[in-house]
Parts: structure tokens; sequence; C-alpha cells
């Protein structure tokens, strides 16, 4: 076929050099810098038998209204890894929570597997980092080969949605906001990929004909978490369930694992991952570090009330912002300012472009010089 692929930046080449390898005439265009690929012009003039885009492009764009419908990243990628990736396949996407999930899940696998996610794709047993790329459509494709090769299970996280060829999919939450030039929404654009999945685990909040809802095998009461169905029931603790985060996360790893005929009582043993609430003594400071790609202000509330919480009456210092526009759905100064009148810190940092610090190593060490003793909360947005 002859394929036009448009948007090279978020994961446009990589889809493009796969379709040629797998035997397709393939243009590609650079919708945003018009840096690599062909010109728009050229790409008006021409015949496609498919094209394919970003859900998140304008819809408006001048290439999806000569040649649209397109067909998304996540559906083109799904073809090509059909039959070719690791089983069992977890799919996950959502606003916030993906790493996590996929941390958690991924601890419960048996046997050897690929776990691809934001913080980078790991071979386990050994958890051996073989690369770090984006959670764009097309970055799951070495990832589903690696799996294949080497005969494993593949939990992947995805942005803005799934690609449909895996055994479940997961959603982590139910948070919403604009894309495609404010002319589509997040949300309903992952829940239309979700369809197109065998099985679906869904997050309180959300509801999708078929689909399984997370309250239906798993509950959560204080550090316990109690699971019952497809044939597996028992109950674990963990303090890490008293924090919002990771009693969702957690609670729909179990589920996704009852699902799987998995048990997920080892999850006792889940501690927190980098970025994602964890916890660290820098000397006499108390740092909980929740700088991430899902970083937003219910998160940095909660960082905040952690830190407090373990660290008692001690004076507190905020590092907020984002890493210059490193996370397509951002973190809006109005959000950020509601976030800091909410947690109320004895010192700010702020992260971001125009700011004092315009990364999170440099307002990390801000904080430091500025907080002799006490607690920093890292609540940076940043892909991480």
């Amino acid at each position: 076929m002859r394929i036009l692929v448009l948007d090279t930046i978020h994961g446009g080449a990589d889809l493009a050099v796969a379709l040629r390898d797998a035997g397709h005439r393939v243009d590609e265009v650079d919708v945003y810098r018009g840096e690599v690929g062909i010109p728009v012009e050229e790409a008006l003039v021409r015949t496609y038998d498919l094209v394919t885009a970003p859900v998140h492009l304008d819809p408006d764009h001048p290439l999806l209204q000569q040649h649209g419908p397109a067909v998304s990243h996540h559906e083109v990628v799904g073809l090509l890894i059909a039959g070719g990736a690791g089983r069992p396949f977890i799919e996950i996407t959502g606003a916030r929570g993906k790493t996590t999930t996929a941390h958690a899940i991924a601890a419960l696998m048996p046997g050897p597997g690929v776990l691809h996610t934001s913080t980078g794709t790991y071979r386990y047993p050994e958890r051996e980092l073989l690369w770090k790329k984006s959670i764009t459509p097309a970055s799951l494709i070495p990832a589903a080969r690696e799996a294949e090769r080497i005969g494993g299970w593949l939990v992947a996280e995805e942005s803005l949605g799934v690609t449909g060829a895996g055994d479940a999919a997961v959603l982590t939450s139910a948070e919403d906001y604009p894309i495609a030039a404010g002319k589509r929404r997040a949300l309903a654009a992952k829940l239309g990929l979700l369809a197109r999945a065998r099985t679906v685990v869904l997050p309180q909040g959300v509801d999708l004909p078929g689909c399984i809802p997370v309250g239906s095998v798993v509950s959560v009461e204080g550090e316990a978490c109690r699971y019952s169905g497809y044939g597996i029931a028992g109950s674990f603790q963990n303090p890490l369930l008293s924090l919002a985060g990771y009693r969702t996360a957690l609670s729909l790893a179990a589920a996704t694992a009852c699902v799987l005929g998995i048990d997920p009582s080892p999850l006792d043993g889940f501690t927190a991952i980098p970025g994602r609430m964890a916890v660290r003594r820098d000397g006499s400071l108390l740092v909980v570090d929740n700088a991430n790609s899902g970083t937003n202000m219910a998160t940095t509330v909660e960082a905040a009330r952690y830190a407090r919480e373990l660290a008692g009456d001690a004076p507190l210092t905020l590092v907020i912002g984002e890493e210059a526009r490193a996370v397509c759905e951002g973190f809006p100064a109005t959000e950020i300012s509601r976030a800091v009148a909410a947690v109320r810190p004895d010192a700010t940092v702020y992260v971001g472009d125009g700011e004092e610090a315009a990364t999170l190593e440099e307002g990390f060490a801000a904080a430091r010089e500025i907080t002799p003793e006490g607690a920093i909360v890292l609540a940076v947005k940043t892909w991480r």
C-alpha cells in the first residue's frame, strides 16, 4: 500500500520505518516543524491508500481534510504487532497512574517478559534496562519484538489510548483534557480505542459497556486490599494503599492479575517507584519525590500531605512546575497556582521556562539551598 504518515515528532518517524520494513511505500510529513519528510504541499497532491495520524492531531489539518479520515497511529501499530508481541500482552493508558500500574502488574508476571514504560523499557526477570524511549504508539514496536524474541509477556504503557492488540487493557484514570487543537477530548479518544480491546479494566468513575469495573473485583480499606473474581480470591496489605495514587494503581493491578488468572498477593511487597511518591533522606531533609509525567494539582497536594505526615511540623519547600513543555497535556499555570495555595508551603521554587529553575534538578538544588531542614516535595511535571 501507499501510506501517508503524519506527525514525525510523536512517533511517526519510527512508524514510517516499520511500515517500510513491512513492504509499504511510505511518505511522512512533519506537521509541526516541516523539517522531516515531504512538504505538506507535496503530500496534498499525491494519492494514498491509507493515512495515519496521532489522535491528538488537529482534525482540520489540510492533509486530513484532503486525505482523511485517518487511521490512528495506535491502530496501525496494532496491525504491525498483531500476533508478534509477547503473551500475555497488557496495555495501559490514562492521564496519570500508568507507570505505577504497569510496574505493579509486571511485578506479578511469571517468567521472562518486557516492561515498557516512560521510565524505560526493561527485560524481566533481570529488570535490565534495555532503552529509554517515549510512550508513543510506535515506541511499542521494538518492545513487542523483544518480548516475542524471548518468548515472554509484555506490559506496556501507552499515551492517549491502546492498540487493541493486547490480551487485556487498563485505563488508569477518569481525568480528561482537550487535545487536537481543543477539538477533541482525551478521555473520549482513549475510550474509543479501548472499545477495540478484548478485555478492559476500568477505574472508578468510568463506564464502558462490556468492560470490568475495578470495584467489581477489588475493594480497599485502609492498608488492606481484598480481591475476588475469575477463580482467585484473597487479600494483601501494603502501606502504600494509604496514598490515593498507589491505591488506584495497586487496585487496578490486582484486578488485572485476577483477570489473567494470577494471584496478586505478592503486591504486599511492592515499593514506591522513583518520582511516584518515593521517599528518601538527603542529610537532614526528607524528600518526597512526585515529579513525573502525571504530576498535577491533586498529586501535588497528596505528596505534601504525605510529607507532612512523615516530617511533622517541619518546614516544607515545594518545587513545582513543568520542564520546558515536556508533557503534552502540560501543567497549566492556573493549576500550579491552585496547588501552591492548597499546599501553603513555607517556601516555593518554580520550575519552567522563564522561572528561577529550568529543570527538576535545578529546582531541587535551589530548594536545598533555602531549606536547611524539614521536607522538600518535588512536584514537577516531566518525562520520568
